[in-house]
């Protein structure tokens, strides 16, 4: 049986602008700070002497080589995703960006941000856009019923209020 996997499904390329900032913001960190640390460390590593069992220099080019790899990732992903810019107005349902408070079928009441995949933070109650409870909550309105399949179960949800501009009053997930 053979290790290949298919590629995960590409995920949809639409950030906010604070995920956009982010993003640019740990490039920049990962090129100008932490690679050159990294490369200096390494250096010192290799002047040791013998490499073939030298723990730190092995260490040092692994980490080398994520950090490479990691601004790889940022550099080819900041040219490809799409900016939604935050509107200057409400819309009339849940759209990209938005912050959705909703009710669950057992009464507890829970606030989501609908955001791009590379921004995900589930202590802050930020989901991915391309989540199952996003794509069910995406052109709703407060008092629709929504229906999702999650990892444990069908749950039911009711959408209370969102907001595009500003974040509402219920705390986030957590």
């Amino acid at each position: 049986m053979g290790r290949w996997r298919p590629p995960p499904p590409r995920s949809s390329p639409y950030i906010t602008p604070d995920g956009a900032r982010a993003l640019r913001s740990e490039l920049q960190t990962l090129w100008r700070q932490t690679r050159p640390e990294v490369v200096k460390a390494l250096a010192a590593a290799a002047a040791e002497g013998d490499r073939s069992e030298n723990a730190e220099y092995s260490y040092r080019k692994k980490q080398l080589g994520e950090i490479d790899r990691r601004i790889r990732y940022l550099s080819k992903r900041l040219d490809e995703v799409v900016i939604v810019e935050v509107p200057d107005k409400e819309h009339d349902a849940v759209r990209f960006g938005a912050w959705v408070q909703l009710r669950q079928a057992d009464g507890g009441e829970r606030c989501y941000r609908i955001v791009g995949a590379d921004e995900t933070d589930a202590e802050r109650g930020w989901i991915s856009v391309d989540s199952p409870l996003a794509r069910a909550l995406l052109g709703k309105g407060p008092g629709d019923l929504v229906q999702v399949q999650l990892p444990a179960g069908e749950q039911a949800f009711t959408v209370l209020q969102f907001s595009h501009l500003l974040p509402p009053t219920a705390p986030p997930v957590g």
